[in-house]
Parts: C-alpha cells; sequence; structure tokens
C-alpha cells in the first residue's frame, strides 16, 4: 500500500509539471506523459519503484479508452462512410501490415513479430488529427472525411489486433484452431451482448436514470465497463474487448452522452498513466547510441505510410492533391501504437533494442505531425502540379461571383447564421458573396440561386477574389475564436478600415474580439436575451418605443449592463463558463475598508473588475460613476472575473 501510494504521488507530481510545460508550447499532452515515464522510468532516475504496480494501474487507462471507442461507434455512421472506412481504411491498415512484415522478414525478422510490428506503426494518432481538423475547419474537405475514415477503421482494428496478436505468438501447432477458437468466443460473446444486451441495458439505466442521483449514474457506468471488461477475460479474451463492447452498448441509448462525460475523467487520468508506463520502457541511451537508426525508422514510417494512403486513396478516385493531404495528415503513429507496443512487450515478441527504437520513432513521428499538417498545403502545391489549376479554378468561380458587385458584403461562414443573414440582405436588396467550405452545403445552395461559393475566407487570395476591396463590410458568421481572428487578420492586411462584424457564443470572448480588429461583436447569449425581454415587454403593456429605445442603448452602451451574472449552486464550476465574467452582491458592513472611500479610490481597474450597481437603501443605481462615495451598508454588485472578484471583495472589506 505504501508503495503504491509512493508510486502514483511520484508519477502525478511528474504528470502535472510537465504536461503543464507541454500545454502551454501547444504540443500534445500525451508526448508529455511519454516523457515523464521515460524520465522517472528505470533507464533513467529509477524513481519508480514498483513498475508492475504501474502497468496494472495503466491497463484500466486502455479499458476506458475502448470504451469511449465503443461510445462513439455507431453502425449507420459505419453505413454512410462504408466506402472510406473498409475501403481506404482497410487498404492502409493491411497495407502497412504487408509492408513492414515484408521488411521485417528480409531483415531476419519472424512473420508472426512483423505482423504485431506492423499492426503498431499502422496506426495514427485519432486525438491528435481528429482536434487538428475541428481546429483548422477542414472536416467536411475531402482529405478530412478521408482522415476520420480512416481513423476509424483503425480504432475498429485494434479489438481484433489484440485478440489475434496472442494468439500468432503461442506455439505454431494448432494455431489455426486457437485462432479459430478465438473468433468464434469473440463472435459468441458479441452476439450475447448485441442480441440481447441493448433492451436490457436501456432498461437498466432508464432504472437508475430515474433515482436522479450523479453518484448511483457513475457507479452503474463503471460497474457496466469493468464488469463486461471482466466477462471478457473470463472467457480467455482482452480487457480491452469488453470494454469496447460496454462502450457500443451504450451507445445505442439516449444516456450515451452523459457517460460520455461521466467517464472522461477517468479515462483521460488513466490513459496519462498508461503512456507514463510506455515512456518508462524507452531507454533513452540506447535510443542515443542509435540516434541514426531511429531517424531512419522514422523517416521510413513517414515516407511509406504517406505512399499507401496516396495510393489507395488515388486507387479510390481522389484527386492527386487530395490524395496526397491524406497521405500526409495519416502518415505519423497514434496512441494505438503504444496499446500494441505495450502487448508485444509482454509477449517477448521483439528485441528489446528494435523495441525502444520503434517507441522512439513513434514519439518522434507524433511530435512531428502538427508540423507535417501544418505545410501539407505547401508541399501537395509543391509536388502536385493540378493543384494549380484546382486553386486557379477555385478562385475563378468566387471572383466569377463578385465581379459584377460593388459595395456588397462578404460573408465569411454559410451555416445556418450565414443563411439567415443573406435572406435579410436580399428583403433589403443588399448584395453579398457568402464563401463556405463545405461542397455539399456549396453545391445545394448555389442551385438554388444562393451567391456562395467554395472557398476559404482565411487566405488572402480568396478575399481578394471576392472583391473584398470593393465590398462596404466583411461578416464572420461562424463563433470559432480562432479562426475568425485569422479572417481578420488577413482582412486588415488587405484593407485595414473595411468595417468587420463578428459573432460571438458569449461575452467572454468579446473582447479578445475587439482586439482584433472587430467593428461590432454579436454575442449571442445577450441578444436572446435581448429579444426575449422585447417581447415580454411588449406583451405587457410596455410602449413599442420606449421598448426599441431601451434595447437600442443596451447595443449602444456594448451590452455594458448585461455583463455578468451571478453564479449559483447548480452552475458547472468548470468547462465554458469558468472564466465567464460574473457578478457578487458584498455588502459592506461598519468598519469595511470602503466605507467613506469612492470606487476611483479603491482602485478595482488594477483587477479587471468594475462596479455594476450599488444598491443603498432599497434603492438601486445602476452604473453608478467612479466618484460615487460608498456608505454603511450599500450593497455592491462587482462584476469579473472569478479571481478577480476575490481580490477586490478582499480590498472592499479589508483593504488588501
Amino acid at each position: 500500500m505504501h508503495n503504491t501510494l509512493e508510486l502514483v504521488l511520484v508519477l502525478l507530481a511528474a504528470a502535472v509539471v510537465v504536461v503543464a510545460i507541454f500545454r502551454s508550447l501547444n504540443l500534445p499532452a500525451v508526448l508529455g506523459y511519454l516523457l515523464v515515464g521515460a524520465g522517472v522510468g528505470p533507464h533513467a532516475l529509477n524513481l519508480v519503484a514498483d513498475s508492475d504496480a504501474a502497468v496494472h494501474l495503466a491497463e484500466f487507462g486502455v479499458v476506458f479508452l475502448m470504451f469511449s471507442i465503443g461510445l462513439e461507434f455507431s453502425l449507420p455512421r459505419l453505413v454512410a462512410m462504408k466506402r472510406i472506412v473498409f475501403g481506404l481504411g482497410a487498404t492502409q491498415v493491411f497495407g502497412t501490415l504487408a509492408v513492414v512484415t515484408l521488411v521485417g522478414r528480409a531483415f531476419g525478422l519472424g512473420w508472426v513479430a512483423g505482423v504485431a510490428l506492423g499492426g503498431a506503426l499502422a496506426m495514427s494518432s485519432t486525438a491528435i488529427l481528429s482536434k487538428l481538423l475541428a481546429d483548422r475547419f477542414e472536416l467536411d474537405r475531402p482529405h478530412g472525411r478521408e482522415t476520420i475514415g480512416v481513423l476509424l477503421f483503425q480504432d475498429i482494428a485494434v479489438v481484433p489486433l489484440l485478440i489475434v496478436i496472442p494468439a500468432l505468438a503461442g506455439p505454431g501447432e494448432g494455431l489455426a484452431a486457437t485462432l479459430g477458437f478465438a473468433a468464434l468466443k469473440a463472435a459468441g460473446l458479441l452476439a450475447l451482448v448485441l442480441g440481447f444486451g441493448q433492451g436490457l441495458m436501456r432498461w437498466w439505466f432508464t432504472v437508475v436514470a430515474r433515482r436522479r442521483s450523479g453518484e448511483l449514474f457513475m457507479l452503474n457506468v463503471l460497474l457496466i465497463t469493468l464488469g463486461l471488461a471482466w466477462l471478457s477475460a473470463l472467457v480467455g479474451l482482452s480487457l480491452a474487448l469488453g470494454a469496447f463492447l460496454a462502450g457500443l452498448l451504450i451507445s445505442e441509448t439516449e444516456y450515451r452522452y452523459q457517460v460520455e462525460e461521466d467517464i472522461k475523467p477517468f479515462r483521460d487520468v488513466l490513459m496519462g498513466l498508461f503512456f507514463v508506463t510506455v515512456g518508462m520502457f524507452l531507454d533513452v541511451r540506447i535510443v542515443a547510441s542509435n540516434l541514426p537508426v531511429v531517424v531512419g525508422m522514422l523517416l521510413a514510417l513517414l515516407v511509406v505510410k504517406c505512399a499507401i494512403v496516396f495510393t489507395a486513396s488515388r486507387a479510390f478516385g481522389e484527386s492527386s492533391g487530395n490524395a496526397l493531404r491524406s497521405g500526409l495528415w495519416l502518415c505519423a503513429g497514434g496512441e494505438f501504437g503504444f496499446v500494441l507496443v505495450s502487448q508485444i512487450d509482454g509477449l517477448g515478441l521483439i528485441p528489446p533494442a528494435l523495441l525502444h527504437t520503434t517507441v522512439a520513432a513513434l514519439v518522434l513521428s507524433m511530435l512531428v505531425a502538427p508540423l507535417i499538417v501544418q505545410v501539407s498545403d505547401k508541399l501537395v502545391l509543391r509536388f502536385v502540379a493540378s493543384e494549380w489549376l484546382l486553386r486557379s479554378m477555385e478562385l475563378t468561380r468566387v471572383a466569377a461571383q463578385s465581379m459584377n458587385t460593388s459595395r456588397h458584403i462578404i460573408i465569411c461562414g454559410y451555416g445556418r447564421s450565414g443563411q439567415y443573414m443573406s435572406r435579410f440582405m436580399e428583403q433589403e436588396n443588399v448584395s453579398y458573396v457568402a464563401l463556405d467550405l463545405d461542397p455539399e452545403r456549396v453545391r445545394e445552395a448555389g442551385a438554388a440561386g444562393d451567391t456562395v461559393v467554395y472557398g476559404d475566407a482565411a487566405r488572402q487570395e480568396t478575399l481578394l477574389a471576392a472583391g473584398i476591396m470593393r465590398a462596404s463590410a466583411l461578416v464572420i458568421s461562424f463563433a470559432e475564436i480562432e479562426a475568425a481572428l485569422r479572417v481578420m487578420h488577413r482582412a486588415h492586411a488587405l484593407r485595414p478600415g473595411l468595417p468587420i462584424v463578428v459573432r460571438a457564443r458569449d461575452e467572454k470572448d468579446m473582447a479578445r474580439l475587439a482586439d482584433g480588429g472587430a467593428t461590432e461583436v454579436v454575442p449571442e447569449a445577450f441578444e436572446g436575451s435581448i429579444v426575449l425581454a422585447s417581447h415580454a415587454l411588449a406583451l405587457i403593456g410596455v410602449p413599442l418605443n420606449r421598448v426599441v429605445r431601451r434595447t437600442r442603448d443596451i447595443r449602444n452602451q456594448r451590452y455594458a449592463l448585461m455583463r455578468g451574472f451571478f453564479h449559483g449552486a447548480t452552475d458547472a464550476s468548470e468547462g465554458p463558463d469558468a472564466n465567464q465574467p460574473r457578478l457578487r452582491s458584498v455588502t459592506l458592513p461598519a468598519g469595511a475598508y470602503g466605507v467613506g472611500r469612492t470606487i476611483a479610490e479603491l482602485g478595482f481597474d488594477e483587477f479587471q473588475v468594475g462596479v455594476s450597481a450599488v444598491r443603498r437603501r432599497r434603492i438601486r443605481g445602476l452604473s453608478p460613476g467612479q466618484e460615487t462615495q460608498l456608505m454603511e451598508g450599500d450593497v455592491v454588485v462587482l462584476v469579473g472575473v472569478p479571481a478577480g472578484l476575490e481580490r477586490a471583495e478582499g480590498r472592499l472589506l479589508g483593504g488588501g
């Protein structure tokens, strides 16, 4: 018990420091965990006395990761993407397996070890690539759909690989029978769980949910996850397969999203511990002494996987440019590669030196994956001649739509907000040109007569083709802050004085967007509240001209009267609202530091805190001036972020 506690403390302390550094550098946390493992492991500082205990704890990380994959697994989704998933995805995985096995045989490695190693190298990082696709708004582009489809097949392929590799590593005699029996057990368990489990699972979760207990709901999720993992191990299969089936069962119920949120902290923490244990058997000295081999393996991994994906994508009818993009996105290694590496290590299939080299190559590949993605467009333009023609055609289509327009509005993003706005513009006979990256949406809207074209608003050449030098305004209708800032940067570089209107989800992003160059920022939460209040006031008989004047005043003051909210026990303490401006009421007792002082003298600006109102003898004064002198018994309403509010309250009461 004492050793286990020491183990957990050492790993937690090291992980907190290193992962915080990696997050600040905008690098994947998984690389930080691997570095922690390499540093505290037996080949470096040797701070972990019982590495076996760490491995046993980390097994639960794999269980919860596979459970999460099961939650995301959807038969309708597979059917919709079957060509990419089971065509391109299967070709990539089996192609990598075949190439690695053949190369391994050429260097004297057994074919079983080659298959195991090929499975580990075939994987790409779902966590890193899906986040990059979302951040770059490329999920709906051709290479984005191919990347997601291949990643989905890789996630599915891990399950049979976890079954097949141990069977292949067993005695040679009776191998076919062993594999057949393992497949039969897996099929039987799958049929039993899916055939009888879905109805039972929905009924049982309904019973538990009716108790309205978050604690009971969480206990039930843990019971089902670990119970099915134990059942799978009981029949001779892997814990991961049972956890995958548990997630698969729950994915078909209406409780899927709640379960996903509840299980996330367990999954993330335990998966971090798993990556730490993987890093433990990375001997940095061996890697350093064989650095040319590590770099050679890294380059071979990137080139071979990119070539396989490129060839397969072209065979399935994709253009050369998009095929190369898909190859560049998928060429690096992934987290499931480490899951398979840990299994290979336990079976003793590969010499330790080669295993260390493989882990090092996988780590380095994940480290360079974001860099490869960053330069992927430049590489495609450099090596694919037809891409220049396609880019020119795209810009020509944009220019054709904007050629005969002037004083028009450029709408960046043609989702629901962009479409609603375009209809408003049409009613006022104001011309517009909309840019969007969803080809299906552009095709259908264009066929209906909307002035929308396929184009990336974050590119200067696209904005020029859209007629930014003749436009009267630019509107960013999507609410993704980083992308909006990139578009504003490009627009101001081309035409500094152009008015830009930006949509924001809530108030926390207003200052950042305004600093980024937005002329007006429209927060959805405020506007929704204004409209609700306007309808309510009109329905209870308040004169319409007064309602209109009130809403106009609020907008003219940049929503100052609406900023902040009173935080309650039912509000989440973390998440997207954690750093939203809040309101806090502070009553001034006799002897408080603020009594007799003006708001200006208290210096709340230092904490980025303002005074929203002062309530005195049941009279409430909104937006008091800096010269307002506070009195005993006043209720001062502060507005600011939580950390600033704490310090402002301390100064108001005690002068700190």
